[in-house]
């Protein structure tokens, strides 16, 4: 045991050890379950976890991670393949970890600065575009990535397809601009909600109700950069998106849960199969647990720079 202790030891720790490299199975292994696991698309979804490591003193480029003004940790970035045909997760394809000296990605092996959150999103889907997955894909993220801006940036690019869990934001519907609670009501009096499917919600049967509604989204965007005090207004051409509105039911009828989706994706994908793919988005939260509390036990690791731990993370990925 204490053998191979050292021998991970100085794995882990040395420089000449890539994080590209260490990436490249898990790519390869996408690969080739995108062409037997998915039918039409296959779903990467983007996703942030917090690593907190507020007692680990020895870590010394740990970062801030809430308004305490202490270092606590590292922030984890994580696109995961999954298939459009059951959900079931492919592999990992990106991971960035964001620490006090920086970004450090599997997309490269040396260190890149920070971008704000939500610019770190165009370079991975980029990088997952280009890596000759057999089908096209679909970029599957909650609602941190509700922004008009990045909207119009990824639809910009041809073949990105994007399905984006919206706050209650303004759109345009019907010539009218109201929030997305107004559109659900509306489509309600219609009566235009269509039972789906039967689905499990937070371990109890529930059903999955849908409706769909063509809105665009008008206003400019916003910038939120307060560390660089850039709060700039960023205007845009009016851009046409599908809102598909899905609601969790129990026996009784009540409401359980809410969703606004927003998407780019053309008709032939239905309204039922996003709401579906938007369902499937829960399986990277399993992803994170299973790093962090039910079996990597990530939090705990004793490697003592951010470049160690995310080599770790590329090797315990693979597992």
């Amino acid at each position: 045991a204490m053998a191979a202790t050292q021998a991970a030891w100085r794995f882990l720790n040395n420089d000449n050890v890539g994080l590209r490299a260490l990436a490249s199975p898990l790519i390869e292994a996408g690969r080739e379950e995108v062409a037997t696991a998915c039918d039409r698309y296959a779903l990467v979804v983007h996703d942030w976890s917090l690593l907190r490591y507020a007692e680990h003193a020895r870590k010394r480029d740990r970062m801030m991670l809430s308004s305490k003004r202490v270092p606590e940790g590292s922030k984890l970035l994580t696109a995961l393949l999954v298939s459009d045909r059951h959900g079931v997760p492919l592999a990992p394809i990106a991971m960035s970890l964001r620490a006090n000296d920086g970004v450090h990605c599997s997309r490269f092996d040396e260190v890149c600065p920070a971008e704000s959150t939500l610019d770190e999103l165009d370079p991975v889907m980029t990088f997952a575009e280009q890596q000759g997955f057999l089908l096209p894909l679909v970029h599957v993220i909650d609602a941190e990535a509700d922004s008009v801006a990045h909207y119009r940036q990824w639809n910009e690019q041809p073949g990105r397809y994007f399905l984006v869990r919206a706050d209650d934001r303004l759109v345009e519907h019907t010539v009218n601009e109201m929030r997305c609670s107004a559109v659900r009501d509306h489509l309600h009096r219609q009566e235009a909600f269509r039972n789906i499917r039967e689905i499990e919600h937070q371990g109890q049967k529930a059903w999955q109700w849908v409706a769909e509604a063509p809105v665009r989204l008008l206003r400019p965007g916003q910038r939120n950069r307060p560390g660089r005090g850039d709060r700039r207004r960023i205007p845009g051409a009016p851009l046409a998106l599908r809102l598909v509105i899905a609601e969790v039911h129990d026996a009784a009828g009540e409401v359980l849960a809410s969703w606004y989706l927003l998407s780019n994706l053309p008709e032939e994908v239905d309204a039922a199969t996003l709401a579906l793919w938007y369902y499937y988005r829960w399986n990277i939260e399993s992803y994170f647990k299973l790093l962090k509390s039910a079996g990597m036990n990530l939090e705990d690791w004793r490697q003592e720079s951010a470049s160690a731990i995310a080599r770790r993370l590329l090797v315990a990925s693979m597992a």
